[in-house]
C-alpha cells in the first residue's frame, strides 16, 4: 500500500510525472497548477539540480473530505529526466500511487522514450511498486512540432500496452487536463480496493474525480 493513511481519517495520494529530459513534465505540472482548482493549489516548489529540476506541489493544501469525513490530500511531483539523476528519480517515485509517463513525440526521441520507460519499470521494482498494477497514463507531448511520430505510428507501437494514451501540447495546455483525468480514472479502483472509498467513505469514482477536477475536465473535452 503506497498511500499514507493516518488512523483511517487521512489519505495522502502521491502522483508522479516521469519521462525523458525536456519531454514536458515540468510544463504539465505548471499547467495543472495554474488551471486545476487554482485557488486550492499550494505553492509550486522547485528542487534544482545541475542539469534538471524536480517540481512539486500540494494540489489541496487543506485537502477535501469524503462524505464519511476522511481527509484526502494530493501531492504531485516531476522527476529529473537526465540519466545522472537516477537516484533522485527513485526517491521521488517511492510510494507513488500513480504515474504519468510524458513521452516526446519527436521522431529522434524514440530511443530516449524507450529507455526512460524501461527505467520507470526498473525503478518501480527497486522501490517496491508493483508495475503491473500501478496506475499509469502515457502522454505523447509536443504534437505541435515538426518531425513527430504520427498518431497511427504511436497507436500501432503501443497497441498491446494496457495503459491509456493521450496526445498533448502541454505548452498550450491541450491534453494536460485529459491526461490527469485519465490518471484519476485509473487510480480510483486501486484506492477503492485499498481504502474502501465507496463502501467505507461513500465516495464514488465520479465524486472522487469531480472533487479534484471540478468542471474543468468537461470544458477541455468540449474543445
Amino acid at each position: 500500500m503506497s498511500s499514507i493513511t493516518d488512523d483511517l481519517s487521512r489519505l495522502v495520494i502521491k502522483l508522479v510525472y516521469y519521462g525523458p529530459a525536456l519531454s514536458g513534465k515540468t510544463t504539465n505540472l505548471i499547467c495543472l497548477h495554474d488551471h486545476l482548482q487554482p485557488e486550492l493549489s499550494g505553492e509550486l516548489m522547485t528542487m534544482e539540480t545541475k542539469d534538471d529540476r524536480t517540481l512539486f506541489f500540494d494540489l489541496f493544501p487543506l485537502g477535501f473530505r469524503t462524505p464519511s469525513g476522511m481527509l484526502v490530500k494530493m501531492k504531485l511531483f516531476t522527476v529529473p529526466g537526465q540519466v545522472q539523476h537516477d537516484a533522485t528519480r527513485k526517491a521521488v517515485l517511492s510510494r507513488a500511487d500513480g504515474v504519468v509517463f510524458v513521452a516526446d513525440s519527436q521522431v529522434d526521441q524514440v530511443i530516449n522514450n524507450g529507455e526512460s520507460f524501461q527505467n520507470l519499470s526498473e525503478n518501480a521494482a527497486r522501490v517496491g511498486l508493483d508495475f503491473q498494477s500501478l496506475p499509469i497514463v502515457v502522454q505523447f507531448n509536443k504534437r505541435d512540432l515538426d518531425h513527430i511520430l504520427s498518431r497511427e505510428e504511436i497507436l500501432s507501437r503501443w497497441s498491446s500496452a494496457p495503459w491509456p494514451l493521450v496526445f498533448s501540447v502541454a505548452l498550450t495546455g491541450h491534453g494536460v487536463l485529459s491526461t490527469f483525468e485519465q490518471l484519476l480514472i485509473q487510480l480510483y479502483p486501486k484506492l477503492d480496493h485499498e481504502h474502501g472509498l465507496s463502501s467505507n467513505h461513500g465516495m464514488s469514482a465520479e465524486q472522487f474525480i469531480h472533487a479534484i477536477m471540478g468542471d474543468v475536465h468537461s470544458r477541455e473535452t468540449e474543445r
